[in-house]
C-alpha cells in the first residue's frame, strides 16, 4: 500500500490546458502533476518530479471518459438500433 502525503480533490488542483494536466503545490516548492490521460486510465496518484512525495487525487472517473470509447459505444448503439 502506498503512503500518500495527502488526498486532494481534483477541484482543488490547477488545470493546465496547454499540458492537459492537473497540478498541486508540493511542500518542496515544485508541483504534483497528473495528466488527463492518466485520469482516463483510472490512475489516481500524482507525483512530484522533484521529491519522493505523492498525493492521491480524488475525482469522479465518469468525468474522465475517453472520447474514443464514447464514440465507439455510440456507434455500436446506432448499429443495434437500426438492425
Amino acid at each position: 500500500m502506498a503512503s500518500f502525503y495527502d488526498e486532494v480533490e481534483i477541484e482543488d488542483m490547477d488545470y493546465d490546458e496547454e499540458q492537459d494536466s492537473y497540478t498541486y503545490p508540493c511542500p518542496c516548492g515544485d508541483k504534483f502533476i497528473i495528466s488527463s490521460d492518466e485520469l482516463i486510465d483510472g490512475l489516481d496518484v500524482a507525483q512530484c518530479p522533484s521529491c519522493s512525495l505523492v498525493i492521491k487525487v480524488i475525482y469522479d472517473p465518469d468525468d474522465f471518459i475517453d472520447e474514443q470509447d464514447q464514440t465507439t459505444t455510440f456507434q455500436a448503439e446506432v448499429i443495434n438500433i437500426s438492425a
